[in-house]
């Protein structure tokens, strides 16, 4: 039975994926990037690892295989470890084999094991339906230089003035004067009627400022004992959307062993729910940020338990 597909299916919804006996499937995500030499822009997705040495079966995999197929969960167990077999005789016989939309498995010079992803499908959801592009360079300078050129070559007109007669000159001269005498008795008797509108309107603001300030002084009043302003703190709930998990039990008593133990050790353990597998998980802890979790999560596998891998989910 061929379980690729069961596995491609998982990446999409889960960042470890176990396979029993043979090693796990990580995701790690990759935000969009810009390749500046080609003009080329990648959307975000999710890069693929492998890490062999996480080999525990956690029961993700049997219990989709068991589902999908319809068949019991013991059927799905020996169905993943005969596929096993098989990937172990090809690296064995040939030194490499293929997953498909997966990637590729090879032995190195030391026969260590040695996985490339395949970079044609994107295990990211919130990617769905986006895909590489290449955008051409914008051409500005090019663009200058031909306007540079049109300016160079533009030819500059002069128009020639033409002198009027000195007759005519003469008798504007005299128009202007008799003009200017004129302006000028006019602007005297504008003045003095400006100067009369501005002093009644003076007249007229003061009366009414002084009724709008009797007005003010009838209606001001004093509270003798106002009430205490009140101060309300919201409390900031803290996002933790990264969890170390210890393990997925199927059988709740040894949930609650494994979680027991955990806080004896002084983490700060936590029980979730059980998922729609039927499983019941365990967290070492929770923490706001990746980098934080990934440290913890690298140490207790040091130091506590090397199967513990990292949930990404808002709880």
């Amino acid at each position: 039975m061929k379980i690729e597909p069961y596995i491609s299916q998982l990446l999409y919804r889960y960042q470890c994926v176990t396979i029993p006996g043979f090693g796990a499937f990580l995701t790690e995500f990759q935000s969009a990037q810009l390749d500046e030499s080609a003009h080329s822009f990648y959307p975000p997705k999710k890069l693929i690892s492998f890490n062999p040495f996480i080999k525990n079966n956690d029961g993700l995999l049997a219990n989709h295989l068991a589902q999908a197929e319809k068949i019991s969960y013991e059927i799905a167990v020996n169905a993943i470890q005969n596929e096993v077999s098989v990937w172990t005789s090809k690296i064995q016989e040939m030194g490499y084999f293929s997953l498909k939309h997966i990637g590729e498995f090879s032995l190195n010079a030391e026969r260590n094991l040695v996985f490339v992803p395949a970079d044609q499908i994107n295990y990211l959801k919130e990617s769905f339906g986006l895909s590489s592009f290449v955008s051409p360079s914008i051409k500005r300078e090019a663009y200058k230089e031909v306007v540079e050129v049109l300016e160079e070559k533009a030819p500059i007109a002069f128009t020639p003035e033409k002198r009027k007669s000195y007759k005519a000159l003469k008798y504007a001269a005299v128009i202007t004067v008799s003009l200017g005498l004129t302006s000028a008795l006019g602007y005297k008797l504008y003045d003095n009627y400006l100067e009369q509108v501005k002093q009644e309107t003076l007249l007229v603001e003061t009366n009414v400022q002084k009724k709008i300030n009797q007005k003010i002084q009838e209606a001001t009043f004093v509270i003798e004992n106002p009430l205490p302003s009140v101060t309300l703190t919201v409390p900031a709930t803290e996002k933790m959307p990264y969890h170390v998990v210890a393990g997925a039990f199927r059988i709740e008593a040894n949930a609650e062993n494994a979680y027991q133990t955990l806080l004896k050790l002084g983490f700060k353990a936590k029980r979730l729910a059980p998922n729609k597998h039927g499983l019941f998980p365990v967290l070492y802890g929770s923490y706001s940020t990746y980098s934080e979790a990934h440290q913890a999560m690298k140490d207790i596998q040091k130091l506590d338990n090397k199967d513990a891998w990292l949930l990404i989910e808002e709880l």
